[in-house]
């Protein structure tokens, strides 16, 4: 996820590259400034050979790509933000469980705690790890603790055991039905983050829309040129490359945030939220936390 300031100045919203989209699309934006500039450049000979178009279809065409464009990214917006808020009910869960094993579990010793902070705080990390379809990282194992080798590595896994170690835990402190009933609600919102989050990776854009909405938005840049050089003529090449950005642009912009748990700059920083998720789960039970992660590049993973 990029990082900027909340309030930015003028230069820096005009001119600033890092942190935009721009990166990502500046070829193909090239490509269409060359491409106007060799047909300002042979106007003559095109209008010669009328290979020249008028604005009319285009402006209905780019009226209807719009729309479409506006569709997709509203769709990709709702999974990006579906994905960020199963992640707060994931970091509330943590705190909750490690504060219920302090308040509702008083008899427990330092090491049970831990016992059931580490599959909590590694099921944060094996589930980004999962959702971003990567080995076990370092950070799951560390997480884990010292008996890591002899722990599942899976989320699902990791919440039966967090399941068993919970109850386990509670009926030997002699704890009440509605502790146990309280524990087990908060287990069960770790289920429908899975579940969630599962629901959202599995489950991508239809690919035959996005197929469709690319042709049309590569077509549509790259033959404007041949619309706009018979009325605004060697400014095309400027009004192309606004244009080209601004659908190339959305176009790009979509597809990053269709899936909010890749490692692109506009993506999700689960990195950072497993960190947070860790130093609040440490923190409630009295353990020293690790430092939060900071950006680099203005760019927080």
């Amino acid at each position: 996820m990029i990082i900027y300031p909340q309030r930015v100045s003028l230069w820096t919203l005009l001119f600033s590259i890092k942190g935009s989209i721009i990166p990502v699309i500046w070829k193909k934006v090239m490509y269409t400034v060359l491409l106007s500039s060799l047909v300002v450049a042979s106007q003559g000979l095109l209008d010669a050979h009328h290979m020249l178009l008028t604005a009319t279809p285009f402006t209905l065409w780019g009226l209807t790509l719009a729309i479409f464009l506006a569709f997709r990214n509203t769709v990709a917006y709702q999974r990006f933000w579906e994905a960020r808020t199963l992640w707060g009910e994931l970091l509330i869960v943590a705190r909750n469980l490690a504060r219920q094993s302090v308040t509702l579990l008083p008899e427990l010793d330092r090491e049970s705690r831990l016992a059931l902070a580490r599959p909590l705080i590694g099921f944060a990390h094996a589930l980004r790890d999962t959702l971003r379809g990567q080995a076990v990282s370092a950070d799951t194992r560390r997480a884990l603790g010292d008996d890591a080798q002899d722990l599942p590595t899976s989320p699902n896994a990791l919440l039966g055991l967090l399941g068993q170690r919970f109850m386990a835990q509670a009926r030997g402190s002699g704890a009440s039905d509605v502790v146990l009933v309280e524990i087990d609600q908060q287990l069960t919102r770790l289920s429908y983050v899975l579940g969630g989050c599962e629901r959202i990776r599995n489950t991508p854009i239809p690919y035959p829309y996005i197929l469709m909405l690319h042709r049309v938005v590569h077509i549509y840049c790259f033959l404007l040129p041949f619309c706009l050089v018979g009325s605004i003529g060697w400014f095309t090449p400027v009004a192309v490359c606004v244009l080209a950005y601004t659908f190339f642009g959305l176009d790009a912009l979509g597809d990053q945030i269709a899936d909010p748990f890749d490692t692109q700059p506009n993506d999700l920083p689960l990195d950072a939220i497993c960190r947070t998720i860790e130093i609040s789960t440490l923190e409630l039970i009295g353990e020293p936390t690790p430092a939060p992660l900071e950006p680099v590049g203005e760019v927080l993973l």
